[in-house]
């Protein structure tokens, strides 16, 4: 599929799509509870989740197999990496869903993974289209 200005943005599209599911209605309660411990098993099988679906959509955008397995290893590790970050910082600062500090972490949480889906579409764009 070439990389038009319409495929990147129904790439990133479709991407966002994947996040709100996996996010928001994909977590178990073991993916949600102890997030603040770096060896967690629930984390890396939402990180796993995201992947997932990320192979989906650039399986239906005909990347190549090796982008395929190089982006989702990133996916990954970065994921599991931005929600180590959020975690950890929630815990040690006890944030509450009525305190601002909450929704900035949050906010910024979500904000990285937006930005590694700009990533990973520069990165389709540059390299499997």
């Amino acid at each position: 599929m070439p990389a038009t200005i319409g495929t990147v943005f129904l790439l990133l599209c479709l991407l966002q799509i994947k996040h709100m599911f996996a996010d928001y209605y994909l977590q178990t309660p073991k993916m949600l509870s102890g997030r603040g411990t770096y060896l967690h098993m629930g984390r890396a099988q939402h990180a796993a989740v995201h992947v997932v679906g990320s192979v989906i959509i650039f399986a239906l955008f005909r990347a190549p197999v090796e982008f395929i397995l190089i982006i989702a290893a990133l996916e990954w590790i970065v994921h599991f990496h931005i929600d180590f970050a959020k975690a950890s910082y929630s815990d040690k600062k006890q944030l509450q869903p009525n305190q601002a500090a909450f929704w900035r972490a949050a906010g910024l949480d979500q904000c990285m993974h937006n930005l590694t889906y700009i990533a990973m579409a520069w990165a389709w764009a540059t390299f499997a289209a």
